[in-house]
């Protein structure tokens, strides 16, 4: 019989996340191996003497982060937790064709699926105001900050990051800068010398990757399997660095399971690489708990972890950061001295945002954005699943700030955009996330449901598919 140790009543920790722990710890250790068969959902429940609602949310987390599988009519198995060692030699790549890009629109949408709009209806205006002008009193704060970012925010986002994101980061790791591309670029110096290669997801994100082009780097794109990127294909690439978003990949929305990011560390320890990993939406998932991140798997992880404030507070505070890996730590300092960095994010906004994390009020306020976009995310699907029906399908539901809607049709991906922003409705193709298919017009598009009102969502979807209708 599985031994699991009796639940702690007076622990302020809920009893579904003493049981995720519990088995977590257990699966990675190996204590559990491979194929374990987990007691049923009522036995367990019985044998911790608590209602089955803990134990099930306990196993719907497991089963979101790959650690078991659920096989019908028989239960809760453990999942195979491998590592992959060994790197092949390089191989030749081809030349990169050009990318198309998304140019930015101005415009006014009556029925706006932008892809990376927040909704502020219920921003703490008055909370945030009155941080903002405690800082204005004091003199110091409009002489030079530290380049490295104001050392109280640093700190405060260490807890944060320990506590909400699973990190094991100190105030010293993380590095705060004013914008996406000034980061990359400092990661981007850091890592030159160590390999010149960088392999991708593909479709992905582009920022990062270009940057590194632009310091001299090669990028390796590497395809998404069903649960992200094709590990065997990275080992076998010549890369020894790696972008990913593991936590909820864009575009694409799936999350890396267990099993798959411990390949990737291994993968990064046995070339002497190093993982970047982008978080850009991990605290917002909106059934079970948010998955934790890739860089807190494993103590001293030679991961960098990329984040910002810009989708959990707002991106008007250009406040993005880092967390570069120990290791990394002596290169970085050097760097600073030598190209006499300075602070690139508001000292005013920095220290506003440590008091608004130290005093709960961004915990309190993340608790009020995920309810808000979980109605949004939820009134997005039935609108599809009502008005489109067995015409499209959806991915990347269940976290962050957009779906993906395929056409099962044909038609182009262009036309059909085009169509909808003359009648008032923004959609993104995904066609442009594609790193080596330029051509791709596939009827894939983003929508997404962060910055559109909660009355709006229906009906746009409605006159969407009616617009589409003869293309369907």
């Amino acid at each position: 019989m599985l031994l699991v140790p009796p639940l702690q009543e007076n622990n302020r920790i809920p009893y579904y996340i003493q049981l995720y722990d519990y088995f977590k710890k257990e699966i990675i250790s190996g204590t559990l191996p491979a194929g374990a068969h987990l007691p049923s959902v009522r036995n367990l429940a019985a044998q911790v003497h608590t209602s089955t609602t803990p134990v099930e949310l306990a196993y719907q987390q497991l089963l979101a982060e790959g650690f078991i599988v659920s096989k019908p009519r028989s239960g809760y198995y453990v999942q195979q937790v491998y590592l992959i060692s060994g790197v092949r030699p390089p191989q030749e790549q081809s030349p990169l064709p050009a990318r198309p890009i998304t140019a930015r629109d101005s415009r006014s949408y009556a029925y706006d699926f932008h892809i990376s709009r927040n909704d502020f209806s219920v921003f703490p205006h008055k909370i945030w105001r009155s941080l903002y002008q405690e800082q204005l009193s004091n003199p110091d704060l409009l002489q030079y900050g530290d380049p490295q970012g104001e050392p109280a925010l640093r700190g405060s986002l260490a807890v944060h990051l320990r506590q909400f994101r699973g990190l094991q980061c100190t105030a010293e790791q993380i590095v705060i800068g004013g914008d996406q591309y000034t980061l990359c670029s400092l990661a981007a110096l850091l890592l030159q010398g160590r390999t010149s290669r960088l392999a991708i997801e593909d479709p992905g994100y582009h920022l990062l990757p270009a940057t590194f082009k632009r310091h001299g780097f090669e990028i390796l794109p590497i395809p998404l399997q069903e649960d992200g990127l094709d590990v065997a294909k990275l080992c076998s690439s010549g890369a020894s660095a790696a972008y990913i978003s593991p936590s909820h990949q864009f575009p694409r929305g799936m999350a890396m399971p267990v099993t798959e990011r411990l390949a990737l560390l291994e993968w990064a320890r046995a070339s002497g690489g190093c993982i970047i990993e982008d978080d850009y939406d991990g605290e917002f998932r909106y059934h079970g708990r948010p998955i934790p991140a890739l860089q807190g798997l494993q103590e001293d992880s030679p991961v960098i972890y990329m984040c910002s404030a810009a989708q959990s507070v707002a991106p008007a505070l250009c406040i993005h950061y880092m967390v570069l890996p120990k290791a990394m730590l002596p290169g970085y300092h050097r760097l600073k001295n030598e190209l006499y960095l300075e602070h690139s994010a508001s000292r005013l906004n920095q220290i506003a945002l440590h008091y608004f994390i130290g005093r709960g009020y961004l915990a309190k306020h993340l608790r009020r954005m995920r309810l808000l976009y979980q109605r949004k995310h939820d009134l997005l699907l039935q609108a599809i699943h009502t008005h489109f029906g067995e015409q499209a399908s959806v991915s990347g539901q269940g976290a962050g700030f957009h779906i993906l809607l395929t056409l099962r049709s044909g038609g182009s991906a262009r036309q059909l955009a085009e169509l909808a922003g003359a009648a008032g409705i923004r959609v993104t193709p995904m066609s442009y996330t594609w790193w080596n298919r330029a051509g791709s017009d596939e009827p894939e598009f983003i929508i997404g449901f962060g910055g559109i009102a909660e009355e709006f969502i229906e009906e746009g979807i409605r006159r969407l598919a009616e617009i589409w209708q003869s293309y369907m």
